[in-house]
C-alpha cells in the first residue's frame, strides 16, 4: 500500500482518491478551529499561495480529538477558515488521527514518520511533508510554524 491507494472524504462527504495528487508536493495537516495553533492557518495559506503553481498542495484534515477544539460541522469549519483566515487549500471531512477509528491516511502517515510520542499524533497542527513520489519525508510537531517548513518545501519542488 502507498499514499496514492488511499481514499478520503472531502468536506462535502465525497470520495477523493489521493492518487489525484501524484506528482505534487503535499503538506498534510490535522487542524482545529479553536486551538492555540489555529493562527497557523495564516502561515499555511501563505505557503499555499507561494508554491501552489509549482505543484504544492496543502491537505487540511480537521480533527476534534484534542480537547474538542474542532467543534461544529464540516461546513461550519470550512466557513470559519475561509472567512477568518481566507484559506483556499483543500479541506476534508473531520477525522480521527489516533485510536480505533483513526483515518487510514493517518495510520499510513504515522507508520512512515514517527514523532516524539512514537506513532501517536500529539496535538492538532502536526504536519507531514510528502515528496512528488508520495514518500512521507518529514513530520513536524504542532509547534513548528509553517514558515519554518518553507525551505524544505522549496527543495522538494525543485
Amino acid at each position: 500500500m502507498n499514499l496514492y491507494d488511499i481514499t478520503v472524504k472531502d468536506n462535502h462527504n465525497e470520495d477523493v482518491s489521493l492518487a489525484q495528487y501524484k506528482g505534487k508536493v503535499l503538506l498534510i495537516v490535522n487542524t482545529a478551529t479553536g486551538c492555540g495553533f489555529t493562527p497557523q492557518y495564516e502561515g499555511l495559506e501563505a505557503l499555499y499561495k507561494k508554491y501552489q503553481e509549482q505543484g504544492f498542495e496543502i491537505l487540511d484534515f480537521p480533527c476534534n480529538q484534542f480537547a474538542g477544539q474542532a467543534p461544529g460541522t464540516d461546513e461550519e469549519i470550512h466557513q470559519f477558515c475561509t472567512l477568518k483566515y481566507n484559506t483556499s487549500f483543500p479541506r476534508f471531512k473531520k477525522i480521527n488521527v489516533n485510536g480505533k477509528e483513526e483515518s487510514p491516511l493517518y495510520t499510513y502517515l504515522k507508520a512512515q514518520q514517527k514523532g516524539a510520542l512514537g506513532s501517536r499524533i500529539k496535538w492538532n497542527f502536526t504536519k507531514f511533508l510528502v515528496d512528488r513520489e508520495g514518500n512521507v519525508v518529514a513530520r513536524f510537531a504542532p509547534t513548528v510554524k509553517p514558515e519554518a517548513i518553507d525551505e524544505k518545501i522549496a527543495e522538494l519542488l525543485k
